[in-house]
């Protein structure tokens, strides 16, 4: 059965090709995909999908029912690029100026497109496939709106699954991983509110800016006091947005910051710990702060039964090599949002080389490998034909 995938996907891969070219060189920020789900909605319908759009705006749910089988598979992919230049010089590069499908989901969608083209040509399964388009991922939560626009209560799955390219990872190995795989994420803003002033007599003023610095540096001891060694734990303050002039003690400063941590317990803790940190610090200074939760994933959850179902789907289509255990690693996916909706699934990887020159995702110079478009699509089909038997 699998051997046969590989075979019949091959004379279609130059087409595929360069339909990934095509959304590279036109790319689209998070619910802006409009050109992108027209087209893919425009495919999956010339192949025989029943199309639903609309969910979280610029979505696409391509249902396709073969026979009589009650059995129900989602598959997942991503379409949004990132708003950054792209530097790679290649001739499919983005035709739009600060904006770059700068982490793969051109690949993404279109390895999900060339799958869903081969599925209903040969329809050598039994249920229903739901293959689910998302808009922005990058901003960490088109999953979550699709869900409150109703995903799975409209498209029911009893399996879910999810993959993202990894340069780094050995060419085409399938990396897998059971539990938590991905962190959470959450992204605070801190509003400093002081006594602003001249800097020529402080001691009327209550500075802002140094409550700041006092509560970045307080911030550190969270992860180094309150969480255990052996629970990973990022807390990062990436702005602190303070005045232009030197001479001024400011009143008012904004901190942003982002939590990563792989157990929702602790992720509780670190977020509880940076609010009591941030307005006690402010308040033995004088001053006040205000925590604004702006975003939030969850920590990315694998089911070890899908775990081995992709496992065993790769074993038999590339040979007892195909796979390989991963670490978990502290970036995050709103793929999270579906998995902590509907734990049945997973999330995995495949390598797209692990050369000394090649870029990682968010580089300028980064672009998806072409290579591994047809693996992933062998992969889908294998999961669709291995599952809805």
């Amino acid at each position: 059965m699998t051997h046969s995938i590989v075979s019949a996907l091959q004379d279609s891969e130059e087409r595929f090709i360069a339909l990934r070219h095509h959304f590279h060189q036109h790319p689209e920020l998070g619910f802006e995909e409009h050109l992108t789900s027209d087209r893919v909605a425009e495919l999956l319908a010339e192949w025989g999908y029943e199309v639903d759009r609309g969910l979280a705006g610029t979505g696409v749910v391509g249902t396709l029912k073969v026979g009589s089988g009650g059995k129900r598979l989602g598959l997942r992919a991503d379409m949004d690029a990132l708003p950054m230049q792209e530097m790679s010089g290649k001739a499919w590069a983005s035709a739009t100026e600060g904006k770059f499908h700068g982490c793969g989901h051109d690949g993404h969608t279109t390895t999900l497109l060339y799958a869903a083209e081969y599925l209903a040509r040969k329809r050598h399964f039994n249920g229903t496939l739901h293959l689910i388009f998302q808009p922005a991922e990058e901003l960490l939560y088109g999953g979550r709106v699709m869900l409150e626009d109703g995903l799975f209560d409209r498209f029911p799955c009893d399996h879910i699954f999810g993959l993202h390219n990894m340069p780094g990872q050995k060419l085409g190995k399938i990396g897998l991983r059971a539990g938590p795989m991905m962190a959470s994420a959450d992204t605070l803003h801190i509003e400093v509110n002081g006594v602003g002033g001249h800097g020529a007599v402080p001691e009327h003023t209550v500075d802002a800016t140094l409550v700041a610095c006092h509560i970045t540096l307080a911030l550190q001891s969270i992860v180094s006091r309150n969480i255990t060694p052996f629970a990973p734990a990022v807390v990062t303050v990436g702005s602190i947005q303070a005045g232009h002039a030197p001479n001024i003690i400011n009143e008012k400063v904004l901190m942003k910051l982002t939590v990563r941590t792989l157990n929702e317990a602790v992720r509780e803790k670190v977020l509880q710990r940076v609010h009591d940190i941030a307005t006690a610090q402010a308040q033995s200074f004088g001053a006040t702060a205000t925590i604004s939760h702006i975003h939030g994933s969850p920590v990315l959850n694998n089911d070890p039964q899908a775990v081995e179902m992709v496992r065993a789907v790769a074993t038999d289509l590339f040979g007892q090599d195909a796979t390989a255990e991963i670490p978990p690693f502290m970036g995050s996916e709103d793929f999270a949002f579906m998995l902590e909706r509907n734990p049945n699934g997973c999330y995995f990887t495949i390598g797209a080389g692990d050369e000394p020159d090649r870029c990682m995702v968010h580089n300028p110079g980064y672009d998806f490998n072409d290579q591994i478009l047809k693996t992933g699509a062998a992969i889908w089909a294998g999961l669709t034909e291995y599952y809805l038997r």
